[in-house]
């Protein structure tokens, strides 16, 4: 017999603890880490250009795919009418801040393809404009391996006008 199992889970549950009570928000990017600032925006060997995101997923995702040598800025969402996400829910200022304080060669908008996404990158870069820091967006179009047939027309539309 494997024992109780409301024994097995309480060293789980000891475990949830010390974890949720160890990670917290970096307070330069809004990553989750063990310490602030966290691991990337103390890397010396990370480049000068910032990866805005929607959230701590992306971020990772980036990492998780060696997609980025930079550092990141974690908007925590994107704007949204029927959400009612306003520009002030998001951290936008702390972005502009620290893109103004310099040190910053480019800002990558890595936010989604949705039209939220699209509102909060345009928001993104009238706010920026001051800066004078280049400001990028992902491609958006036909997926790696993906048929012209069966994709919508918006991502058609999209992938010719960024075509190169």
């Amino acid at each position: 017999m494997l024992g109780d199992p409301k024994t097995r889970m309480l060293p789980l549950a000891d475990a949830l603890r010390a974890a949720a009570e160890a990670v917290s928000p970096c307070a330069r990017c809004g990553n989750l880490d063990s310490q602030d600032p966290c691991r990337i925006c103390t890397d010396p060997t990370r480049d000068a250009t910032l990866c805005v995101v929607e959230g701590v997923a992306e971020l990772w995702a980036l990492e998780r795919a060696h997609a980025h040598g930079g550092r990141y800025h974690v908007l925590g969402g994107t704007l949204s009418a029927l959400a009612g996400v306003r520009p002030e829910d998001l951290s936008i200022q702390p972005l502009v801040a620290r893109v103004a304080a310099g040190g910053i060669n480019e800002i990558i908008l890595a936010l989604p393809a949705t039209v939220d996404g699209a509102a909060t990158g345009h928001l993104l870069i009238e706010r920026l404009a001051a800066t004078g820091v280049k400001t990028t967006r992902l491609a958006q179009g036909v997926p790696m391996g993906g048929a012209l047939d069966v994709l919508d027309d918006g991502t058609l539309a999209a992938a010719l006008k960024a075509r190169r």
